[in-house]
């Protein structure tokens, strides 16, 4: 029986959308993984299907330096899940995407985590250093650029950087394989939780 596993995430431009659907591609292509992507929206409507679930990933843009309005939404309707403890020790992460390098999109990320960490869940960080596909670009001025993973070196979550271009032209691809190879590590990191290490 495959584990279950959603995205749940919050896009207004478009950008979180296609970060979504590539943590979605990776968490997907883990065999043993049965994955689902859905919006906040449709995952307030469907709270009680994600009690069923063994792993969520939360994504949403980054807005004024905090997550947006709509996946607050989905944190507060859930909440009436904190009350019976429904979640606990399922495994969680999250992603975001903002116009800038900074954005102060930890913030966001620190968000999605803490409300992980209110219901019980076993959040997963990247493990991914910096500049992950080219570390070499680490050692100039202009340091890594957008078809390079993890070029902002983030710990806790998948980010992605977009600026003012339009989708589908972004998020660039480096951000897009660093959010699909997200995916793939949580979905992995839940199967170690749910059939422990040895696999069986």
């Amino acid at each position: 029986m495959p584990s279950k596993l959603f995205v749940i995430y919050h896009s207004g431009y478009g950008h979180t959308k296609i970060q979504a659907e590539a943590v979605y591609q990776g968490a997907a292509s883990v065999e043993g993984i049965e994955a689902e992507l859905i919006t906040a929206e449709e995952a307030i409507a469907r709270l009680d299907d994600l009690d069923s679930a063994d792993a969520m990933i939360f994504g949403s843009p980054t807005y004024i330096g905090s997550m947006s309005a709509a996946m607050k939404q989905f944190v507060e309707a859930a909440a009436k899940k904190w009350f019976s403890l429904a979640w606990k020790d399922k495994v969680a992460g999250a992603f975001t995407n903002s116009s800038s390098f900074s954005g102060d999109k930890l913030n966001t990320l620190v968000g999605l985590m803490i409300n992980a960490m209110q219901h019980g869940m076993i959040y997963v960080g990247t493990a991914m250093l910096p500049a992950a596909s080219h570390p070499d670009s680490m050692n100039s001025l202009e340091g890594p650029g957008p078809e390079v993973m993890n070029r902002v070196g983030s710990f806790v979550g998948a980010m992605a950087t977009s600026f003012q271009v339009d989708p589908p032209n972004a998020p660039p691809q480096g951000d897009r394989n660093m959010a699909s190879a997200y995916g793939q590590r949580v979905a992995e990191v839940t199967l170690q939780f749910v059939r422990g290490r040895s696999g069986s």
